[in-house]
């Protein structure tokens, strides 16, 4: 291998080219290059056209909306059947235990996070593009959704009317507050989903680049902190309201601290015994990796051990363990979102849609970019969109991608979506059939599943040490994404990380990197003359870059850095100029006192020894001071000029333009300006690869006659050679103007 690079390496080296051609600026090469005739489409035109319809058409719109039949009738039985089924009983294990607990994490029943394991799993299955991620409850979605419920359905003003002391009223009240959350659940779904349609069907599939991944990291750390608070009170079995909103956390941790003396002791023995077995199970699965045909599925083991140690020894009775409870047996009956709590609802509903899809399509890209196939950003948009809103109307709450699901449904050998259909028809069996069997299940157990798969996510803390070493920008993000999101809450957090994240790119758009460039001898390369010691500047020519575009929030520090980085400043050297002028007439002025004071006071001595011979000469007496005079004028306009030349031996600039996007007006505006202004001074301004920005620099009515395409070059290296030549020609000019003057 080493050998090979080596090989090329030199290959590399021992190539060479040689091009002979003339120098182009953007005048001579527009002139020899003849642009592709395009017939304009009218708005009908267009219109018509995306209207059209043909049997090929209509087929690949159908492919795209449906992608499974475009890969089912071609799935390999042999090769993959195993591997999907293998991986969709082990993926359907993990789904079950954590539909229970993140039902938790949302504020409503336990049956309500198995109904949103199987609906919008199943949906995705037609719908979705990747063959490895495994839809349904998150940690994250399960937070945000608990947080809304919580304050939109606070347990104060539920309990209003009620006596909790009394049995029959507290459960009358359970029941009453758990529906009214699961309406706010099963809304903020269909209203996610509603947003996820329609930015798929517009196309806006890239909204997830905003959420760059030190802010999603940020923000998935501070959920996982936020997650973690609230599942304390189940490990250590005390009874707490739930808090949502700023500072949740803070109030969360405070309530806990200050019922720990009701810790119930049965219920953290639990807690802590199935933590331990989960850590072990983890730990033995991730040593053992590829010794295992499939992980051992520690969570449904744990289920299973709780729930059979909590009937066994009635642990509810017994102890005052609180445990999931009644699960209702069969598929509930589909009913209508609550419609009139959209208002209220559509902020949080936007930022769970938008970070939702966030997750799924990093993950899908993930595996995407591991096994060889591609994915469909907005695609995913419409099956996300579809699984949330056609499953609220089976009392879902909102879903995106489990990482660890995920993770276990690809290394389990699954190929296709199949997978996670089998994983989502293990879940409907246990609801139909054997969902009543964990009804005893303690909570707590729950509790513990939740804290162990945030293991993943307290692991980027970690990202700190990372970023401070490669970009403290992106620490900058991180750290306000989890700073926010911890003490604002998830949604207020949410927003600033992104306004702060979009404040970073105007900040590197303001704060660029300024170069001098000079070139690599003898080719026609050039670098940045501070970082080369071989890089050499041409004599009077400055080669000036920014690696940002030109618009109105940088056009005023261009040309500032301009201005330093160059040595050439029009204004000071235009304004030394009348300072040295005006120094200049103030000095021939007072030489002139003093010569007309020396002169008066000869002529009074020798008066009238010269009247007679003025006389006889014909000449007025007052004469002498006209001689006087033409000796003391001022010096001519052309000696003040050469006497106030500009230090600078600078003839040239060139602009180049290679890094520059885009130039709005304010920048057109000042580009003119800086080649005016040079040009005053006696400075030539050249912009050099150009090309990108050709047709804004048109639309903006950028030349006239002063400045013109002559003074755009395709490369450094044109501008370069133009200016030398200019120089030359410009020399030999002075020198011949210098040698007739001396004939003179």
């Amino acid at each position: 291998m080493e050998d090979a690079q080596e090989s090329g390496e030199c290959l590399v080296q021992n190539q060479k080219y040689h091009v002979e051609r003339p120098i182009y600026n953007q005048e001579i090469l527009q002139g020899q290059l003849h642009k592709r005739e395009r017939t304009p489409q009218s708005l009908r035109q267009k219109i018509e056209h995306s209207c059209r319809c043909s049997s090929k058409k209509a087929k690949s719109h159908l492919y795209s909306f449906l992608p499974i039949l475009k890969w089912l009738p071609r799935y390999p039985v042999k090769e993959y059947l195993l591997g999907d089924i293998i991986s969709g009983i082990s993926t359907g294990v993990m789904q079950l235990p954590q539909g229970l607990a993140y039902a938790l994490l949302a504020a409503v029943p336990p049956v309500f996070g198995l109904y949103s394991s199987f609906y919008p799993v199943f949906l995705y299955t037609f719908f979705g593009t990747s063959k490895h991620i495994s839809i349904g409850t998150f940690a994250v979605i399960s937070m945000m959704v608990g947080g809304v419920a919580v304050r939109q359905v606070p347990d104060e003003v539920i309990s209003v009317g009620y006596n909790t002391t009394n049995a029959t009223d507290a459960s009358d009240y359970y029941s009453l507050r758990d529906d009214k959350r699961v309406q706010v659940a099963v809304t903020l779904a269909f209203l996610s989903g509603i947003i996820q349609l329609c930015l798929g069907f517009l196309r806006f599939g890239f909204v997830a680049i905003y959420l760059t991944e030190p802010l999603v990291r940020g923000f998935t750390t501070a959920a996982a902190v936020h997650v973690f608070t609230s599942q304390l009170k189940y490990l250590l079995g005390v009874k707490t309201s739930r808090y949502s909103g700023p500072l949740s956390v803070v109030y969360s941790l405070a309530a806990v601290f200050s019922k720990i003396t009701t810790t119930n002791i049965a219920a953290l023995i639990v807690g802590l015994t199935c933590i331990a077995l989960l850590l072990i199970g983890k730990e033995i699965n991730l040593r053992f990796k590829k010794k295992l045909p499939v992980p051992i599925p520690m969570e449904i083991i744990v289920v299973i051990i709780g729930t059979g140690v909590s009937a066994g020894m009635n642990l509810t009775e017994s102890y005052g363990v609180d445990v999931v409870g009644k699960i209702p047996q069969g598929l509930s009956a589909p009913r209508v979102p609550e419609i009139q709590l959209i208002p209220a609802l559509f902020i949080d509903a936007l930022a769970i849609a938008i970070v939702g899809f966030s997750m799924a399509v990093s993950m899908a890209k993930i595996f995407a970019l591991k096994h060889g196939y591609t994915i469909d950003g907005n695609q995913e948009l419409i099956a996300l969109g579809i699984c949330n809103s056609v499953g609220s109307f089976f009392q879902s709450f909102p879903i995106t991608c489990s990482m660890s699901r995920s993770l276990v449904q690809e290394s389990t050998g699954g190929k296709t979506q199949i997978a996670g259909a089998l994983s989502s028809i293990m879940v409907l069996l246990v609801i139909v059939a054997i969902g009543y069997l964990f009804e005893p299940l303690p909570q707590t157990v729950l509790a513990a599943i939740v804290m162990v798969n945030l293991k993943g996510m307290f692991k980027q803390f970690g990202d700190v040490a990372h970023f401070w070493r490669t970009s403290k920008i992106e620490l900058a993000i991180w750290v306000v994404a989890f700073v926010a999101s911890l003490f604002l809450g998830l949604d207020y957090g949410l927003l600033t990380a992104v306004a702060f994240a979009m404040i970073t790119v105007i900040y590197r758009t303001q704060r660029p990197q300024y170069r001098i460039l000079g070139q690599i001898p003898d080719t026609d390369i050039y670098c940045d003359v501070e970082e080369y010691e071989e890089v050499k500047e041409y004599p009077g020519i400055k080669i000036f870059q920014a690696n940002t575009s030109l618009y109105f929030a940088n056009s005023e520090s261009y040309t500032s850095a301009l201005k330093k980085k160059t040595g050439v400043d029009p204004c000071a050297i235009l304004a030394a100029r009348r300072k040295a002028q005006k120094k200049h007439a103030r000095e021939i002025k007072k030489a002139n006192k003093v010569k007309k004071k020396a002169v008066l006071k000869l002529s009074n001595d020798v008066e009238a020894s010269v009247k007679h011979e003025i006389a006889n000469d014909g000449l007025p007496v007052n004469g002498k001071f006209a001689l006087v005079d033409a000796d003391v004028q001022d010096g001519s306009p052309d000696e003040l000029e050469h006497f106030v030349e500009p230090k600078t031996n600078i003839h040239s600039l060139i602009l180049d333009f290679a890094p520059v996007n885009f130039v709005d007006s304010v920048g057109a505006k000042t580009l003119k300006s800086v080649i005016k202004e040079c040009k005053e001074v006696g400075v030539c301004v050249c912009i050099a690869s150009c090309s990108p920005v050709m047709n804004e620099l048109t639309r903006l009515n950028f030349f006239d006659d002063t400045v013109t395409r002559e003074l755009l070059f395709h490369s450094v290296h044109d501008a370069v050679l133009a200016c030398q030549g200019k120089d030359r020609s410009a020399s030999q000019t002075i020198s011949m103007e210098f040698h007739l003057s001396q004939e003179c």
